[in-house]
């Protein structure tokens, strides 16, 4: 029943990024939240932290109420932090995150975004398939 979570956690996300899209105008792509927050921009910058701290608090609460469906991390505290700045240096490099392109920016027929997901989802099932050859993902 995994994939019932994900489905609505995928539903959640599209009306959230629609909601916030319809209300304010505003493409709910973290890695672009997250970008305009440095340097700080006047009247902009409120909103921005807003989000992100909104983020860190539903994370929180879930893991809070429901920590059986959020598992533990599979890695020390030093590899999720390396991991996250590899993920910002690949978002910059990439002009947005999965959520930007994926979600919000093929539901606006953005070229570089359907290009983007093209790319990384195509990367990524390369990526799954060689590591089940090679015998390192389960």
């Amino acid at each position: 029943m995994d994939w019932v979570s994900s489905l609505i956690g995928g539903i959640l996300i599209g009306i959230s990024a629609s909601i916030l899209l319809a209300a304010n105008g505003r493409i709910a792509g973290i890695s672009g939240m997250v970008a305009g927050l440095l340097p700080p921009q006047r009247g902009d910058w409120t909103f921005r932290v807003w989000f992100i701290v909104g983020l860190m608090l539903a994370g929180a609460v879930a893991s809070s109420a429901a920590p059986q469906l959020i598992g533990a991390p599979p890695r020390s505290l030093a590899w999720l932090a390396l991991a996250g700045v590899l993920v910002g240096a690949g978002t910059r490099l990439s002009g947005g995150c999965t959520s930007g392109h994926g979600v919000c920016g093929i539901s606006r027929f953005a070229p570089r975004s359907i290009v983007a997901t093209v790319v990384f989802m195509g990367v990524a099932i390369v990526t799954v398939t060689l590591m089940r050859i090679l015998g390192a993902a389960s």
